[in-house]
Parts: structure tokens; C-alpha cells; sequence
């Protein structure tokens, strides 16, 4: 099986079917593996920071599976409770969401745990969202527009669909609410990953790979196929063509963006969802690391352009979901640092301790459009190609784009293709 894309989903489709005993080639145009979900030395920062920021919970066990068959279970780390630190800047209040054990959500009855200003009657609302159509957004399913929706509707929206309410799929939050929240504390606890997402998730996969004689061609990215008799007979990659044998498959686990040039030759025009959804990510070396020490590592932020903010070692991270949407693309990057690291130093009360570098990245397609008219577009992981197979986020996994939806995806792919 040749897998074209290292990104999570062909890690993952990739090592399924080695640990299957399947031979497998894997392919990738960048010269390092991960995708979107990747670390690196920053030269700016002088620091091994991620690519994005990005949030994987104990109730996701396409990632549990995944890290399992790597040898890596223990690349994350989970929080000992289901608590959510909250900073409202505009109220200047401070919350935590905590969850309690067990499916029954008693924390809501408890006012210490739920969102202030709230009674538990307004979270019955949520249950708008199970019975919501497939063409239904947040926005519509869930009326109440108090205190919970700012403090918890918006901002779950924002972080799990990376769009507003009044743009994301209900059923896909309903989904992930299914999976975790509400599932209680056990399955909704944040893992962490103490070296970095590419330590945790990327490299132990990589040599596990390896031991099973499995091969990762960086720069060799696939410019096309040939289809004959409705199969791929060919592959035009950077590194030379390859011939498909009677029993050879193909996994391309790409994005929207580059899957329709390697498609759309041999079938016309093709409905799939644009892959154009923004994430911003600002990094900034604290100046004096002790000022960190009371920090949690994980922050919520109300009222403010930084929706969540990362703490590990002297490196704060800050995520602004879409970026695109908010309108911040253009804004210069040294006005961004300014404002963010402000709204930083009132979310993580640090009163006015300064950084000593700072670096903002902006990932232009972190996600596939999330409305109920991009999720219509979401592609089957087969294809009309009897030996050609689709991974990545994007397909129809019925989870948003996150780790678990990509790992899922490699799994869906691999299964289908041995």
C-alpha cells in the first residue's frame, strides 16, 4: 500500500497496516512528517515549539489506539481532573469548569462548578443540538444567548470547530460533546505533551514504522496518477514513477486543496469542502519563568482576541481560533504580538512580567470549512478507483477536524484498503 501524506491520518492508515503485516511505502512532499499537528526548533524563540496548539482529551481513543500500537502511550499525559480554567477580561471574573465522575453531569447543580450567572436550566438547552438536522448550525440549536453562551457555547464552537456558531454544524459539536462532556469527567480530562506534539505523537510512530521496515520518502510528493480500466496504474511522484501491481492499493491522505488536482483530471469537477479554515498561534518566551509557577497549563480567555493560552516551561501560547473569520489576517504581526501578550498577562494574571521573544504563525488551512454546506461535501473514503482509498480529517469520519477525526480516518482508510 502506498500512503501519500505523513501527516496524522497517513501515520496513522500506515500503521495499522504495518503492524497487519502489510508492506507499506509512505510518501510526503514536506520534508518532515506530522502536517499541522508537528514540532520544531524556532530560531526566533530558540525553543522546540508546535506548529499549532491543539487539545486531545482521555475520551479520545482513536488517539489512545493510535499511541498504543506506536509503544507511546505514555507520550501524553492526563490532567488529574476535568477542570477548565476560565478568564473573563471584560468582567474581570474568574471560573473553573469542573466536571465530576460518572455520565450523570451533577456538576451543574453545583454553582462552584458550573459557569457563573447560570441555573441548570439553561444547560437542558444543549439538548437542542441532538435533535438538530444535518443543515442545522450551533447558532440555531442552541436560543439562549446568557451568560452560558459566552462562556461556554461560543467558545467550545470556536475551539472545537475552529468557526462561529452562526457557521459550525450542530451535529458535529453534538458529536464531540457525545464522546466527552458528556460522558463525565473520565473521558473529558486535557492530555498534555510535555516534549511537544511531535515527540508525543510523531516521532515515537515514526520508529515504530521504521521497525516494521516501513520507510518515510520526504520530499516526494505526488504530482499524479494514472487510471486505467478504474484502478490507479501509475504514480507520478517527485522521486519517479511507480508502477501499481494487480494487488498494489493507494492511500492518499491529503487535504481538500490537494486532493482536487490529483482527482478532478480523471473525474470532472468534484464536491469537496475548502480546506481554507484559519488558526492563529502566538509563542512567547517569558522573560522571567518563575512568574509561570502558579500558571495551569491550560487557560481559557473571555472577552478576548486569545481564546486559549498554553503553558510549558518558559513558552505561553496563545490560540485564536478562526483567525479568518475574526478578521486578524492582515493585521501586522508586531500589533498582534502587543495586544495578545496584554490580554495574556490578565488571563494568567502576570501583572506586568515581559517576554524576551515572540513568534506568531499562522496556519491558512488548519481546517475544512465546518458549516452544514461543507460538511454535506465531506468525501467517502472510497472512491469510485477500486484500489484508490481517502484519509484525512476531512473525510467523512462524522467528527470535527481534530487529532481524533485524522487518526480515525487512517484507521477507516486502512481497514478498507487491506
Amino acid at each position: 500500500v502506498h500512503v501519500v501524506g505523513a501527516g496524522l491520518a497517513g501515520l496513522s492508515a500506515a500503521l495499522c497496516l504495518a503492524e497487519r503485516g502489510v508492506a507499506v511505502s509512505l510518501h510526503e512532499a514536506a520534508g518532515h512528517a506530522g502536517g499541522r499537528c508537528r514540532s520544531f526548533h524556532d530560531t526566533t524563540l530558540d525553543r522546540v515549539i508546535d506548529n499549532g496548539n491543539h487539545l486531545v482529551l482521555t475520551g479520545n481513543d482513536a488517539v489512545a489506539r493510535y499511541l498504543t500500537r506506536a509503544g507511546a502511550a505514555a507520550g501524553l499525559r492526563a490532567a488529574e481532573e476535568a477542570a477548565f480554567p476560565m478568564a473573563d477580561l471584560a468582567a474581570g471574573a474568574r471560573f473553573t469548569l469542573r466536571l465530576n465522575r460518572g455520565p450523570v453531569p451533577w456538576w451543574v447543580l453545583m454553582p462552584g462548578r458550573r459557569v457563573p450567572g447560570t441555573a441548570v436550566a439553561d444547560y437542558l438547552g444543549g439538548w437542542r443540538l441532538a435533535a438538530a438536522g444535518p443543515g442545522a448550525t450551533v447558532a440555531e440549536a442552541v436560543r439562549d444567548r446568557g451568560p452560558l453562551w459566552r462562556a461556554f457555547w461560543e467558545p467550545l464552537t470556536l475551539a472545537v470547530l475552529n468557526t462561529t456558531p452562526e457557521r459550525g454544524q450542530a451535529r458535529l459539536l453534538w458529536r464531540v460533546l457525545q464522546r466527552t462532556f458528556l460522558r463525565g469527567a473520565g473521558p473529558s480530562r486535557p492530555m498534555f505533551a510535555p516534549e511537544g506534539l511531535g515527540e508525543a505523537l510523531v516521532a515515537p510512530v515514526l520508529a515504530r514504522l521504521k521497525t516494521r521496515g516501513v520507510e518515510t520518502s520526504f520530499h516526494d510528493a505526488l504530482k499524479g496518477l494514472t487510471v486505467r480500466d478504474g484502478r490507479a496504474a501509475a504514480l507520478s511522484l517527485a522521486s519517479g514513477p511507480v508502477t501499481l501491481g494487480a494487488e498494489d492499493r493507494v492511500i492518499l491522505a491529503l487535504p481538500p486543496s490537494r486532493l482536487a488536482p490529483l482527482l478532478e483530471p480523471h473525474f470532472g469537477k468534484m464536491q469537496m469542502p475548502q480546506d481554507d479554515g484559519a488558526i492563529l498561534n502566538a509563542h512567547f518566551v517569558v522573560r522571567d519563568p518563575a512568574c509561570l509557577a502558579h500558571c495551569a497549563p491550560l487557560t481559557g480567555g473571555l472577552g478576548s482576541l486569545a481564546h486559549w493560552v498554553f503553558v510549558r516551561g518558559d513558552v505561553v501560547s496563545v490560540t485564536v481560533s478562526a483567525a479568518d473569520a475574526l478578521g486578524i489576517m492582515a493585521t501586522p504581526r508586531q500589533e498582534l504580538a502587543a495586544r495578545l501578550w496584554s490580554e495574556v498577562q490578565g488571563i494568567l494574571s502576570l501583572g506586568d512580567a515581559c517576554y524576551s521573544a515572540a513568534r506568531i504563525l499562522v496556519e491558512k488551512r488548519a481546517t475544512f470549512d465546518q458549516s452544514p454546506e461543507g460538511v454535506a461535501k465531506r468525501l467517502k473514503p472510497t472512491t469510485s478507483l477500486t484500489n484508490v482509498f481517502l484519509a484525512g480529517d476531512a473525510t467523512d469520519t462524522g467528527l470535527p477536524a481534530t487529532i481524533e477525526g485524522a487518526v480515525l480516518s487512517g484507521e477507516t482508510a486502512a481497514r478498507h484498503a487491506a
